[in-house]
């Protein structure tokens, strides 16, 4: 499995994701799956992956590819116009590559698609994060849930539903990421590190990057720190007593009761 996130801010934008991959209990594996390219001065492109490795390899393999010898259309990173254009290039690289192996795949039973974030600055354009799925086509980042998220999603998004807006500091934004990710690697073995950071400022079509190992000081620190915290936050949560509980248990009791009762009554004739 796999845990990537991008979060879509006033400042820049953020980019996390994990590096296990594994095909069964005792078959992990490391590889990156945050991918940084240029195709001109004048751009920038940040690509995270979840699914299958294979088609995300080639994926990649085919983009540079393309790079470097332009196809016949003439449609490369380099090429396109707006960011949207390059998500739909490359859901089309996608589906070509899965089509490519339908029939191996089939007689394995695998699934062989694969799901990606797309995030970057096109010339003037506003940066921005797309989700491309693997059908090919895409969706964006929210205004009021400015992030996205791809792979094993559920246990970290409620600290980004709960923290992230666009006005929120790059800095910032990088804490919530990480914990959203220790958050999911804690309670999922198939997410782990080391984590790949990538943090863009507006209009400088550069990418700051880092990557946090498990031995890293300041994973050890934010890891200290956050526990510390949530534990602290229960013993500020407002006491609960048994007759707190015996009297919402007594309010269910009756609300299903007048339930039950409105379903069992006819209506009458009009």
């Amino acid at each position: 499995m796999t845990y990537c996130l991008a979060l879509r801010l006033d400042e820049g934008l953020v980019f996390l994701a994990d590096t296990r991959t594994n095909a069964g209990i005792d078959n992990i594996g490391h590889y990156r799956k945050l991918h940084v390219l240029h195709g001109a001065p004048d751009r920038l492109f940040v690509l995270e992956s979840a699914g299958n490795l294979a088609t995300t390899q080639e994926v990649l393999d085919r983009i540079r590819r393309d790079l470097a010898a332009p196809p016949e259309d003439g449609t490369t990173l380099a090429t396109v116009s707006h960011l949207f254009e390059a998500a739909l290039y490359v859901g089309r690289i996608a589906r070509e590559v899965v089509e490519g192996h339908r029939e191996g795949l089939a007689g394995s039973g695998a699934d062989g698609t694969a799901t990606f974030i797309l995030g970057g600055q096109v010339g003037r354009e506003d940066p921005d994060i797309l989700l491309v799925y693997p059908e090919g086509n895409y969706i964006r980042a929210s205004d009021d849930q400015p992030f996205l998220q791809i792979g094993e999603l559920k246990y970290g998004k409620y600290l980004l539903e709960l923290a992230v807006r666009p006005e929120v500091e790059a800095i910032v934004a990088t804490k919530i990421a990480i914990a959203s990710m220790m958050t999911t690697a804690r309670a999922n073995l198939s997410v782990g590190p080391p984590y790949d950071l990538g943090i863009y400022l507006n209009g400088s079509y550069e990418l700051d990057e880092f990557r946090l190992d498990e031995s890293s000081p300041v994973m050890a620190q934010l890891r200290e720190v956050w526990e510390q915290h949530m534990l602290a936050a229960f013993e500020e949560l407002p006491s609960i007593t048994r007759g707190d509980l015996a009297a919402r248990d007594l309010a269910e009791l009756a609300a299903r009761a007048r339930r039950t009762e409105a379903e069992e009554t006819p209506s009458g004739d009009s």
